[in-house]
Protein backbone atom coordinates (compact mmCIF):
# COMPACT_ATOMS: atom_id res chain seq x y z
CA UNK A 1 0.00 0.00 0.00
CA UNK A 2 1.22 3.23 -0.70
CA UNK A 3 0.44 6.20 1.34
CA UNK A 4 -0.69 9.42 0.48
CA UNK A 5 0.60 12.85 0.16
CA UNK A 6 0.31 15.62 2.67
CA UNK A 7 -1.93 17.14 0.55
CA UNK A 8 -4.06 14.72 -0.31
CA UNK A 9 -4.37 13.73 3.57
CA UNK A 10 -5.62 17.16 4.51
CA UNK A 11 -7.81 18.02 1.65
CA UNK A 12 -9.37 14.17 2.53
CA UNK A 13 -9.39 15.17 6.19
CA UNK A 14 -11.38 18.71 4.93
CA UNK A 15 -14.04 16.87 3.76
CA UNK A 16 -15.03 14.49 7.10
CA UNK A 17 -17.12 15.69 9.63
CA UNK A 18 -15.95 16.19 13.34
CA UNK A 19 -16.87 12.59 14.60
CA UNK A 20 -14.99 11.22 11.75
CA UNK A 21 -11.87 12.99 12.68
CA UNK A 22 -12.08 12.16 16.16
CA UNK A 23 -12.19 8.57 15.54
CA UNK A 24 -9.19 9.13 13.10
CA UNK A 25 -7.15 10.62 16.24
CA UNK A 26 -8.30 7.56 18.47
CA UNK A 27 -7.63 4.76 15.91
CA UNK A 28 -3.91 7.07 15.39
CA UNK A 29 -3.13 6.81 19.28
CA UNK A 30 -3.28 3.07 19.47
CA UNK A 31 -0.94 2.90 16.94
CA UNK A 32 2.03 4.13 18.05
CA UNK A 33 3.07 5.80 21.61
CA UNK A 34 4.91 9.15 19.93
CA UNK A 35 1.47 9.00 18.22
CA UNK A 36 -0.18 9.07 21.57
CA UNK A 37 2.15 11.41 22.93
CA UNK A 38 1.80 13.80 20.54
CA UNK A 39 -1.98 14.22 20.91
CA UNK A 40 -1.04 14.10 24.59
CA UNK A 41 0.60 17.11 24.04
CA UNK A 42 -1.32 18.79 21.34
CA UNK A 43 -4.23 18.53 24.12
CA UNK A 44 -2.88 19.06 27.71
CA UNK A 45 0.45 20.63 27.31
CA UNK A 46 0.72 22.84 24.23
CA UNK A 47 -1.33 26.01 26.09
CA UNK A 48 1.16 26.04 28.86
CA UNK A 49 4.83 25.47 27.10
CA UNK A 50 7.13 26.39 30.24
CA UNK A 51 5.71 23.86 32.14
CA UNK A 52 6.07 21.63 29.19
CA UNK A 53 9.20 22.26 28.83
CA UNK A 54 10.14 21.64 32.67
CA UNK A 55 8.83 18.56 32.95
CA UNK A 56 11.22 17.48 29.95
CA UNK A 57 14.08 19.05 31.39
CA UNK A 58 13.42 16.68 34.72
CA UNK A 59 13.03 13.67 32.61
CA UNK A 60 16.37 14.77 30.68
CA UNK A 61 17.82 15.07 34.33
CA UNK A 62 16.56 11.50 35.65
CA UNK A 63 17.99 10.25 32.37
CA UNK A 64 21.23 11.17 32.80
CA UNK A 65 21.01 9.83 36.39
CA UNK A 66 20.59 6.64 35.37
CA UNK A 67 23.34 6.87 32.79
CA UNK A 68 24.84 3.00 33.50
CA UNK A 69 28.90 4.85 33.79
CA UNK A 70 31.48 1.45 34.06
CA UNK A 71 32.34 2.31 30.58
CA UNK A 72 32.25 4.84 28.02
CA UNK A 73 30.60 2.70 25.80
CA UNK A 74 27.16 2.69 28.10
CA UNK A 75 27.63 6.07 28.31
CA UNK A 76 27.37 6.85 24.73
CA UNK A 77 24.40 4.38 23.85
CA UNK A 78 22.85 5.88 26.96
CA UNK A 79 23.94 9.85 25.77
CA UNK A 80 22.31 8.75 22.53
CA UNK A 81 18.95 7.77 23.72
CA UNK A 82 18.75 10.93 25.75
CA UNK A 83 19.53 13.15 22.61
CA UNK A 84 16.60 10.64 20.71
CA UNK A 85 13.75 11.35 23.21
CA UNK A 86 14.88 15.24 23.46
CA UNK A 87 14.56 15.37 19.63
CA UNK A 88 11.21 14.20 19.95
CA UNK A 89 9.94 16.31 22.56
CA UNK A 90 11.51 19.54 20.41
CA UNK A 91 9.89 17.97 17.30
CA UNK A 92 6.14 18.24 19.04
CA UNK A 93 6.41 21.43 20.30
CA UNK A 94 7.50 22.73 16.75
CA UNK A 95 9.14 25.82 18.56
CA UNK A 96 12.30 27.43 18.84
CA UNK A 97 12.73 28.82 21.55
CA UNK A 98 12.02 25.39 23.11
CA UNK A 99 14.60 23.94 20.94
CA UNK A 100 16.90 25.94 22.52
CA UNK A 101 16.33 25.05 25.87
CA UNK A 102 16.00 21.54 25.98
CA UNK A 103 19.46 21.14 24.05
CA UNK A 104 21.30 24.09 26.63
CA UNK A 105 19.79 21.85 29.24
CA UNK A 106 21.20 18.94 27.42
CA UNK A 107 24.59 20.55 26.93
CA UNK A 108 24.59 21.18 30.36
CA UNK A 109 23.56 17.88 31.74
CA UNK A 110 25.88 16.23 29.41
CA UNK A 111 28.62 18.71 30.18
CA UNK A 112 28.39 18.35 33.66
CA UNK A 113 28.25 14.22 33.78
CA UNK A 114 31.41 12.65 35.23
CA UNK A 115 33.38 10.50 34.10
CA UNK A 116 34.54 14.26 31.40
CA UNK A 117 33.26 13.67 28.57
CA UNK A 118 36.13 15.59 27.19
CA UNK A 119 38.42 12.26 27.59
CA UNK A 120 36.03 10.62 25.02
CA UNK A 121 35.65 11.98 21.41
CA UNK A 122 31.95 10.87 20.48
CA UNK A 123 30.53 12.20 23.38
CA UNK A 124 32.63 15.40 22.74
CA UNK A 125 31.38 15.42 19.08
CA UNK A 126 28.05 15.25 20.56
CA UNK A 127 28.23 18.03 22.54
CA UNK A 128 29.59 20.36 19.67
CA UNK A 129 27.04 19.18 17.50
CA UNK A 130 24.20 20.21 19.29
CA UNK A 131 25.99 23.74 20.45
CA UNK A 132 26.12 24.38 16.58
CA UNK A 133 22.47 23.20 16.19
CA UNK A 134 22.10 25.54 19.40
CA UNK A 135 23.52 28.72 17.45
CA UNK A 136 21.74 27.57 14.17
CA UNK A 137 18.29 27.42 16.42
CA UNK A 138 19.02 30.89 17.76
CA UNK A 139 19.99 32.61 14.77
CA UNK A 140 16.36 32.23 13.97
CA UNK A 141 14.36 33.94 17.23
CA UNK A 142 13.74 37.35 17.49
CA UNK A 143 16.89 39.27 18.15
CA UNK A 144 15.80 39.97 21.88
CA UNK A 145 15.67 36.40 22.43
CA UNK A 146 19.15 36.10 20.30
CA UNK A 147 21.26 38.55 22.42
CA UNK A 148 19.52 36.60 25.99
CA UNK A 149 20.12 33.00 24.53
CA UNK A 150 23.49 33.77 22.93
CA UNK A 151 24.64 35.42 26.22
CA UNK A 152 23.09 31.79 28.36
CA UNK A 153 25.20 29.83 25.92
CA UNK A 154 28.66 31.85 26.51
CA UNK A 155 28.31 31.82 30.31
CA UNK A 156 26.86 28.58 30.83
CA UNK A 157 28.70 26.03 27.63
CA UNK A 158 31.18 28.02 26.56
CA UNK A 159 33.54 28.52 28.98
Amino acid sequence: MKAATVKELKQELGNRSQKELVEFCLRLSKFKKENKELLTYLLYEESNEVAYIQSVKREIEQEFKGINRTSYYFIKKSVRKILRNTKKYIRYSKKKETEVELLIYFCLELKKMKPSIKRNMVLQNIFNRQIETIKKAISTLHEDLQYDYEIELKESLLK
